[in-house]
């Protein structure tokens, strides 16, 4: 065999450059290159519309929600779910809370659909949201498209709360946030 047929063509030198650079950058991942926390729902795209179900014009039942990324050291997650668009859109006045959740345990995967009534993670408690009560309401906006934001706390520890609104959890997990993780979805009365 003639010795210039052995050496490769400069196209396969590159993809074999690309994938030595991938196999490299996966095994430095494997081996525990911190990872974003991340708040994910197959029921809500990023910035997409949240099905009728999970708002006061369906079931009314908080969406599914996942969680991946937990920085090492995390004692608890806390969520929030807020609107920052009430009464209308095109004049806010207020931020309305829909829920407030606390003591999520770190190793918890996510909140199946339905937590606020079917159950939440052991250890995790519900705080008081803005329609006064202890769990989900979804979102019922009076006009307009509104936004709803999810937005997922990694804390350094628990929290000592009996039933916390949104500010009384803010000001406790002040200086003990370690990643926060948010996903948005909107919607408007009559979505389907």
């Amino acid at each position: 065999m003639h010795a210039l047929a052995m050496i490769p063509s400069r196209d396969a030198l590159i993809r074999l450059s690309a994938v030595l650079f991938l196999a490299a950058f996966s095994l430095a991942d494997a081996r525990g290159a911190p990872m974003a926390l991340t708040l994910t729902s197959p029921a809500i795209k990023p910035q997409g519309q949240i099905p009728a179900k999970h708002t006061c014009e369906g079931d009314d039942v908080s969406p599914p929600l996942s969680f991946a990324g937990v920085p090492a050291g995390t004692k608890s997650l806390a969520l929030i779910v807020d609107d920052p668009d009430a009464p209308d859109p095109a004049a806010p006045k207020r931020v309305w809370v829909h829920w407030v959740v606390y003591n999520i345990p770190p190793d918890a995967s996510g909140l199946a659909e339905d937590a606020g009534r079917a159950g939440l993670p052991q250890g995790a408690a519900a705080g008081v949201n803005d329609y006064e009560e202890q769990g989900y309401n979804g979102p019922c906006p009076p006009i307009g498209r509104h936004r709803y934001f999810h937005k997922l706390y990694a804390l350094d520890t628990t929290l000592a709360l009996k039933a916390p609104t949104k500010a009384a959890l803010e000001a406790a997990i002040e200086g003990h946030v370690l990643a926060k993780a948010e996903l948005i979805g909107t919607y408007q009365k009559g979505d389907r």
